[in-house]
């Protein structure tokens, strides 16, 4: 026996076990597994030595940026950057122009992506005021999951009102797909971010005060209530504050399928930061104080927040306000875009902190594999080290050291606010379906990825 991909003589990670040896990889799928004797001969053989043997990183959270806005990222710069970044597959958004909000528009997408993308993909529809029809011919037409922004947000989509909220969520139920939220209540953010500047505050440490903790925390209960009445399946996504961790913890123990993911900057940075890194660090929801950080940390280490994802969402420097090391271009905070670069930085930052002893390498796969797998509804094709899974590996060196440089990345834009940033623990091989597609920092493979679906029971 033969196979097209054999890595071997490293450490093979799994949520449940860490054993030295290798995988083997044939027709795209895995075929073996275990120690180095066990192994077949490989046509391409790689090396592992001295490193860890990941299953495929998954990113949930993406803006890819097409169709229509090109001019920030599209699907080959966004997964060459992902690949660089030991990511496999990722899952885009849907606020795009024009957005993807009915099956044709995702069909039209998902045309447009092929022979584009380095990663495998998956593709979310967006739920709008004007939509409800349209959910199940999105689910027929191939999308993983839906989103509904209820905080206002980049591209200002029509959320659905709560009466229409009645059609969507039992539509969204009746597709077996989740749905997630971006949770934010508008009006408390209108009236804060009023308040601010009829204040006069216009500086970055106030981005945070227009978009308080509540503000996320009640959109998250109102959208919980929904989702318990109709048996949706319920996804936070970027979630930023201790009070709607403790919502899905809440909602966990009642029994309800509610699932919950925080991103590197939730979990790393503080508010305060934007005084130096200023719109670098502008996200919606923004980022907090760190006793919403430890909340967050608690959440993944013990299961009530299920996953870590990026929010990917690159822009120009002229868009962001601001130079790349956040020096401020624009008079005030509100007149800078929010969002910035993430594919390609989250897994050595991450990996720092396994280094840390933050978490175990173990659990970081749970986090980025096989959790995201499963809420998605692709496992064990995805997101698994196991027979019959896709030949997706990360390989991961815990003891290469770097310094994240923005102008390296491989985002068509680069803003950032990691520049600088002392990292140890560093992705240096990334493989999809067998496929090596990084080595080194260095895109070595094609445009090879595919769309998948997801498994319904």
């Amino acid at each position: 026996m033969s196979a097209d991909l054999v890595i071997k003589n490293g450490h093979v990670v799994t949520p449940a076990e860490t054993f030295k040896g290798g995988v083997a990889i044939n027709d795209g799928k895995l075929v073996a597994i275990g120690t180095d004797d066990t192994l077949p001969k490989g046509k391409e053989e790689v090396d592992a030595k001295g490193k860890h043997i990941l299953p495929g990183i998954i990113d949930g959270h993406v803006h890819f940026r097409e169709p229509g806005l090109s001019h920030k990222e599209d699907f080959t710069t966004g997964s060459t950057a992902a690949v660089c970044g030991g990511v496999t597959m990722v899952m885009d958004m849907p606020n795009v122009n024009p957005p993807t909000a009915d099956a044709d528009k995702v069909r039209e997408k998902i045309k447009i992506a092929e022979g584009k993308f380095l990663t495998d993909y998956a593709f979310y529809g967006v739920v709008v005021q004007t939509n409800a029809d349209q959910i199940l011919p999105m689910a027929e037409a191939g999308v993983i999951g839906y989103k509904i922004f209820f905080g206002e947000t980049i591209g200002n989509l029509p959320f659905p009102d709560d009466g229409m909220c009645l059609e969507a969520f039992s539509n969204i139920s009746k597709s077996g797909l989740p749905l997630g939220i971006h949770a934010e209540n508008r009006q408390i953010m209108a009236y804060y971010t009023n308040k601010l500047k009829a204040e006069g505050k216009n500086d970055p440490i106030y981005w945070e005060a227009s978009r308080p903790a509540i503000c996320e925390a009640e959109s998250v209960a109102h959208a919980i209530f929904f989702a318990e009445t109709f048996n949706t399946k319920l996804h936070v996504y970027h979630m930023s504050s201790k009070q709607a961790a403790a919502l899905v913890r809440e909602a966990k123990a009642k029994g309800l399928r509610v699932t919950a993911e925080t991103g590197p900057h939730y979990l790393l940075r503080d508010y305060k930061d934007m005084a130096k890194v200023g719109p670098l660090l502008k996200m919606n929801p923004p980022v907090r104080s760190r006793d919403h950080g430890e909340a967050l940390w608690d959440g993944l280490l013990n299961g009530y927040i299920d996953m870590i994802a990026t929010d990917h969402s690159p822009h120009t420097l002229e868009e962001k306000g601001s130079d790349i090391y956040g020096k401020m271009t624009k008079p005030a905070i509100w007149d800078c875009i929010s969002g910035f670069c993430g594919v390609e930085t989250a897994v050595p930052l991450l990996l720092t902190e396994v280094n840390k002893g933050r978490m175990t390498l173990n659990h970081y796969a749970k986090l980025t594999s096989e959790n995201p797998a499963k809420v998605w509804q692709i496992y064990p094709q995805k997101g698994a080290i196991r027979l019959g899974s896709d030949g997706d590996v990360t390989i991961v060196d815990m003891d290469k050291e770097g310094t994240i440089d923005v102008n390296k990345l491989h985002s068509k834009n680069k803003p950032s606010p990691w520049h600088g940033w002392k990292v140890k623990g560093m992705p240096v091989a990334t493989v999809v379906r067998g496929n090596v597609q990084m080595r080194d920092g260095e895109v070595v493979g094609k445009p090879i990825g595919k769309l998948v679906r997801p498994k319904l029971a």
